[in-house]
């Protein structure tokens, strides 16, 4: 452990020179941690009465508070085992961590890849930006993270979504010259986390510019002509930051890089690495200068496109839904819930509009898990509960947020309730956390068990 904190500290002094006192001075400071709202599902004003949080606003996130003064959350309310938490209402995310989303600029309709997304943080600020229209790929190669990615996804109510876990050469001739926008959070040696995890540090750069070169050879495929593409890392090395879009733009010419339009960021440095004039346009994150860990993020446009773009669109199959329609006739669920509904051998999806074919991908989602027809029988998934609300659903059962049978709904328990009979959208505070099914008072549980409060 003392070579490594020799070895940062020699390398942060020959890029920081006069300010590295402060720089390690910063480390000795409290964490900062951060929560963002999700406006999918609540706006500013409402979660700010809400929230039972001390929280302060994040400069460059509208959507992002600190959580408390000294960055933590009051003694008696823990974010992450609130009720809330479950009903998808905010994610907890670093502060630095939400600038790269804020960098890409998603609007309303866009085609998005988060290249490397889990755990999902990135992925559902973009989505809330989106909001559920044009269409969120979020991929990671690692089956259990994409596990975590689907779960975070599904939690904020995204409806337009398709989570993949795949290499991202596989994905080149699929989304050939096609997405708007792209986020490449890509791996990295970690420095600007140091504060938090000195001892998994690795200072093999060579290693991640390796991958980081990987990645972002496949990615550049898949960009529409005049799209836009934003890198990040959580390290300080010149050599996967400056050093790589050094070579990017070298490598493919139709790449220029722009201005990042968020303030309180340092200019990038293309001297570290004798690199071209327009590295200046890239963006630091120090933890010295601001409120938060270290981050670089580098905003590219694609002038002019080689690729053919892949036209071949996805094979849906409407057969066998009858079952379903007579649920959402049932239970009053709007007509956006109707179309472009796909059956998988039982499992239904609501599909994102102009959908590519994904033969041999593997997926862990394709749009909207609707539930399930088995015996010809409906039972709808965690999923379709977590996009409705109480003015989207007939048969609600609300409690508030302190009433003890939340708690027990959450771990699975069966309760006692005063609702109708059927299939009950368990609500607190009027925010959808689930199903319940409702015989005579009482509700069965259909929380779904991998996610139950421990």
């Amino acid at each position: 452990m003392k070579m490594k904190k020799e070895f940062v500290y020699n390398k942060i002094k020959a890029l920081l020179g006069d300010e590295t006192d402060d720089f390690f001075k910063s480390l000795e400071l409290e964490l900062h941690k951060g929560i963002r709202y999700n406006k999918l599902k609540i706006n500013k004003d409402e979660f700010l009465k809400t929230m039972p949080f001390a929280m302060e606003q994040i400069p460059w996130c509208d959507e992002g508070f600190y959580l408390s003064k000294d960055g933590m959350s009051t003694q008696d309310e823990r974010p992450g085992k609130h009720p809330y938490y479950y009903a998808g209402l905010y994610y907890l995310q670093e502060p630095s961590a939400m600038l790269p989303a804020e960098a890409l600029e998603v609007k309303p309709g866009d085609r998005v890849l988060d290249i490397s997304a889990a755990p999902g943080g990135k992925s559902t600020q973009i989505a809330a930006k989106l909001q559920n229209t044009g269409i969120l790929v979020s991929n990671d190669i690692n089956p259990k993270r994409a596990i975590a990615l689907h779960k975070n996804i599904s939690l904020f109510g995204v409806k337009n979504s398709i989570v993949l876990n795949q290499r991202p050469e596989a994905l080149e001739n699929v989304f050939s010259e096609y997405f708007d926008k792209i986020l490449v959070d890509a791996p990295c040696s970690g420095e600007g986390l140091i504060k938090k995890d000195l001892k998994n540090y690795e200072a093999d750069n060579e290693k991640y510019v390796v991958m980081q070169k990987d990645i972002l050879n496949s990615v550049q495929k898949m960009l529409k002509e005049g799209g836009e593409l934003v890198y990040s890392t959580c390290t300080f090395s010149p050599e996967e930051n400056e050093g790589i879009i050094n070579w990017f733009i070298n490598t493919y010419k139709e790449f220029e890089v722009i201005d990042i339009n968020i303030e309180g960021l340092s200019l990038g440095r293309p001297e570290w690495i004798d690199g071209h004039e327009s590295l200046v346009k890239v963006r630091r994150a120090w933890p010295h200068k601001l409120n938060g860990e270290g981050h670089f993020i580098a905003r590219l446009k694609k002038n002019y496109g080689y690729y053919k773009a892949n036209s071949s669109s996805f094979n849906l199959n409407n057969k066998g839904l009858e079952t379903y329609y007579d649920f959402a006739s049932e239970y009053n669920l709007d007509d956006s819930y109707k179309n472009n509904v796909h059956n998988h051998n039982g499992e239904l999806y609501l599909l994102p509009n102009n959908m590519m074919d994904l033969k041999n991908i593997k997926t862990m989602s394709i749009g909207l898990n609707l539930g399930e027809i088995k015996n010809n029988k409906f039972t709808p998934s965690q999923e379709l509960a977590l996009c409705l609300n109480e003015s989207s659903y007939k048969n609600i059962t609300n409690l508030n947020s302190n009433d003890v049978r939340i708690i027990k709904y959450l771990k699975g328990e069966t309760i006692e309730v005063d609702s109708k009979d059927g299939w009950s959208l368990m609500c607190v505070d009027g925010y959808s956390l689930g199903w319940g099914k409702i015989a005579q008072g009482v509700m069965k549980n259909y929380y779904k068990k991998q996610w139950r409060m421990l």
